[in-house]
């Protein structure tokens, strides 16, 4: 999420462990052996039965997000497996922090090698950052003017390396919110609302891969990607027009794919249609910022 301070970042990405989809007896299970060998298992709970939800500061070192000691003890992005792991901030963390993640982000496990041992933990996390659209934080913002020159908006952004953005699904833009929203007592869906439509979604994607020894789109191979994505005939020009403007890698390629079929579940769809195509294609905000 990019998006001027104070425009909610914060707030959305703790909202979002309400509308996940409900946790399986084996993710319970899995999460509850991770912090019961990390020692963080409350008192008396037998079972995790939320999803986790990290937020590490800046400041966290490699070893704390990706896992270490004498003896390796689970980081970070294993203690958030099976839930969110929210970076805010994003640009303030050390870039060689940010870049062992990649292998989790790819594999969804880590290794953490020692003298006397080797141990992999498993790091299936979903990624959550926000990052303001430059130093100040105002770049594009329609009431405050930025006082950032372009050379220092590059250098701010370039702190977060392509490979890595590759590998973030949704790329969106936070605007400020009005006066009239903020005070309008209308409100929108409940949490439970978008949840009960998220699990519908989620029993789609179970029964697409029975048998296959995966369960939601999030885990296609690019074989699975090409098949079970494959957009109408529309749906396939706009992608063709619009790999053709961004210049997107194979993966954001993927990713595109990916999170159409998503978009196409929760609307019911058997076939990924040109809609489906062009709103994944509207969540790759920063491709389109850096072309």
């Amino acid at each position: 999420m990019i998006g001027s301070p104070g425009t909610g970042k914060t707030m959305l990405a703790r909202r979002l462990p309400s509308i996940l989809p409900d946790m399986s007896f084996e993710e319970a299970l899995e999460t509850t052996k991770i912090y019961s060998v990390s020692g963080l298992l409350k008192e008396h709970t037998s079972l995790f039965a939320t999803r986790p939800f990290r937020s590490p500061h800046h400041t966290v070192s490699d070893a704390g997000l990706i896992g270490g000691g004498a003896i390796p003890k689970p980081g970070e992005v294993s203690l958030a497996h099976n839930g969110i792991l929210f970076l805010d901030e994003l640009p303030e963390f050390k870039k060689n922090v940010l870049e062992v993640m990649r292998q989790p982000l790819e594999d969804g496990m880590v290794t953490i090698s020692r003298a006397i041992t080797s141990i992999t933990y498993p790091a299936g996390f979903m990624l959550m950052a926000a990052m303001n659209p430059c130093p100040c934080g105002y770049f594009g913002d329609p009431k405050k003017e930025c006082s950032c020159t372009p050379l220092q908006i590059h250098k701010y952004r370039a702190k977060v390396s392509g490979p890595l953005l590759d590998r973030i699904d949704i790329h969106v833009e936070v605007p400020p919110v009005k006066y009239k929203e903020l005070s309008d007592d209308a409100g929108g869906e409940t949490s439970l609302i978008i949840q009960d439509r998220v699990n519908r979604a989620r029993e789609i994607q179970k029964q697409r891969f029975k048998g296959k020894g995966i369960y939601s789109n999030s885990q296609m191979t690019p074989s699975m990607v090409r098949k079970e994505s494959k957009p109408d005939s529309e749906g396939l020009k706009l992608l063709e027009t619009a790999i053709d403007k961004l210049g997107l890698s194979a993966r954001a390629y993927d990713r595109i794919l990916k999170v159409s079929r998503t978009i196409a579940d929760l609307d019911n769809s058997e076939t990924v249609l040109s809609q489906h195509i062009s709103e994944a294609i509207q969540y790759r905000s920063l491709d389109r910022s850096l072309v």
